[in-house]
C-alpha cells in the first residue's frame, strides 16, 4: 500500500505553496479581519485563474475533473496560509456534496458557476455540540423549509448553502424567497460566518439521503483533516522560528530542554496527524470499507494537533503571542473554529470507537 501522493499532486503542492506564499502572506488576513467584504476578491480572482476552483469538478460540467488527491493537497496549503478565501465552504464543502449526491440538474446548474467562479457555496451542518444531522433546527414539508442553523462560514458570500437536515442533505439558494442571512460573530475573524434563517423557503433535496450525508461527512472530516494539518505545521514552524531568534537569560529559547521537549511534542503529533490524513486520503480516493475509521482518525488527529500547536505557537512566543499584532491568533483561531465543525470531538471518537468494534466482531465470526 503506497501512502506517496503522485508526482503531478506534488508538483500541485510546490506551485501552490509559492502561489500563496507570494499572494497570500498573512497581513491580507489581517486586512480582511477589518472588512466589511469577508473576503480578498483579488486573491479568489487569481485562484479561480488557476483553475483550484474547478479541480475536482468533472469535465462535463466546465471542470478538471482531478482526483481527490489533488484536493487534498490544496486543502493543506491554504490551511498553511490562513488565506481570506471561501475555499474551504466552497471548493472543499459545497462543490464536493454536489458532485457526490447533488441531482442531475443541480450538477447542470451550479458546477459550471463553481468552476469558473461566477457562483459561491457554503454548507450549514451546525447543530452545536451534536452531530450533524442528529437534531436539525430546520423542518422540511413539501419543499418548504423553516428554521435556521449557524454558524454558517462564508455564508454572506454564498450564492447557494447546502445544509442537513434530519433525512439528508439539501439545498437552499441564497436570493430566494423566505431566506434570510445575517452576521453572527465567531472567533474567527478571517472566515466570517453568518446564521441562516428559512422561513418557507423553497428548498431542494440532494440524492442519497441519509446514506449521502454520512458519506458527505466522512469526506469532510478527511478534507478539512487535511487543511488542520497544514495550520499545524505552519503553527510549529512559526514557533521554532521564534524560538531560534529569542534571546532570555542570556541565550536562545531553543536551547532550553523544556522549550525543546514542547517543539518535539508538536512534530510528533503532527507526524501521527500525516499519517491519520494520507490513510483517511486514501480511503476516500478508493471509497474502502475502511474509511468510517479513517476519516474518524484523521479528524481526531488533525483537530488535535492543530489545536495544541496552535496553543504551543501562543505559548512559546511569550507575551507578544497573546496580542493583537501577533500572527500566532490566526492559527488559534482557525484551530477553535475547525474544531467545532461536523460535531464535537466526542461523536468522533465515538465513530472511530464503533467501527473498530463492528470490524474486530466480523474479524471474530
Amino acid at each position: 500500500m503506497n501512502f506517496q501522493f503522485s508526482e503531478e499532486a506534488e508538483a500541485l503542492r510546490d506551485q501552490a505553496r509559492r502561489f500563496l506564499e507570494d499572494r497570500s502572506p498573512r497581513d491580507k488576513a489581517r486586512a480582511v479581519m477589518t472588512a466589511e467584504s469577508g473576503i480578498d476578491k483579488a486573491l479568489w480572482s487569481e485562484i479561480v485563474g488557476l483553475g483550484w476552483t474547478a479541480l475536482r469538478i468533472p469535465e462535463a460540467h466546465g471542470g478538471l475533473g482531478l482526483s481527490v488527491l489533488e484536493l487534498c493537497v490544496l486543502a493543506e496549503e491554504i490551511g498553511r496560509a490562513v488565506s481570506p478565501v471561501p475555499f474551504t465552504s466552497s471548493v472543499l464543502l459545497a462543490t464536493e456534496a454536489l458532485i457526490a449526491a447533488g441531482t442531475e440538474a443541480q450538477k447542470a446548474k451550479w458546477l459550471p458557476k463553481l468552476a469558473d467562479g461566477s457562483a459561491i457555496g457554503a454548507v450549514a451542518l451546525s447543530e452545536g455540540t451534536a452531530p450533524p444531522g442528529s437534531r436539525s433546527a430546520i423542518q422540511i414539508a413539501g419543499g418548504k423549509a423553516s428554521g435556521s442553523k449557524a454558524p454558517v462560514q462564508d455564508g454572506a458570500l454564498a450564492d447557494f448553502i447546502i445544509f442537513s437536515g434530519a433525512d439528508g442533505l439539501y439545498l437552499v439558494e441564497t436570493k430566494a424567497a423566505g431566506v434570510q442571512i445575517d452576521p453572527v460573530e465567531t472567533m474567527d475573524l478571517v472566515r466570517r460566518s453568518a446564521r441562516l434563517t428559512l422561513t418557507d423557503a423553497p428548498v431542494e433535496p440532494l440524492d442519497g439521503g441519509r446514506a449521502a450525508l454520512e458519506k458527505f461527512l466522512q469526506s469532510s472530516a478527511v478534507l478539512l483533516a487535511f487543511e488542520g494539518l497544514g495550520g499545524a505545521d505552519m503553527a510549529m514552524e512559526m514557533a521554532l522560528a521564534y524560538a531560534k531568534e529569542r534571546v532570555a537569560f542570556g541565550r536562545k529559547i531553543a536551547g532550553y530542554q523544556a522549550v525543546k521537549h514542547r517543539l518535539a511534542d508538536m512534530y510528533i503529533k503532527n507526524q501521527l496527524a500525516r499519517s491519520h490524513a494520507y490513510y483517511g486520503a486514501w480511503a476516500l480516493l478508493t471509497d474502502a470499507s475502511e474509511l468510517v475509521q479513517a476519516a474518524a482518525g484523521a479528524r481526531l488527529a488533525a483537530m488535535d494537533a492543530f489545536q495544541f500547536a496552535a496553543e504551543e505557537n501562543v505559548q512559546l512566543h511569550g507575551g507578544i503571542g497573546f496580542t493583537w499584532e501577533s500572527d500566532c491568533q490566526f492559527f488559534y483561531r482557525r484551530a477553535r473554529l475547525l474544531t467545532l465543525m461536523l460535531g464535537a470531538k466526542a461523536h468522533w471518537a465515538d465513530v472511530l470507537v464503533r467501527s473498530l468494534e463492528q470490524r474486530n466482531t466480523m474479524m471474530a465470526a
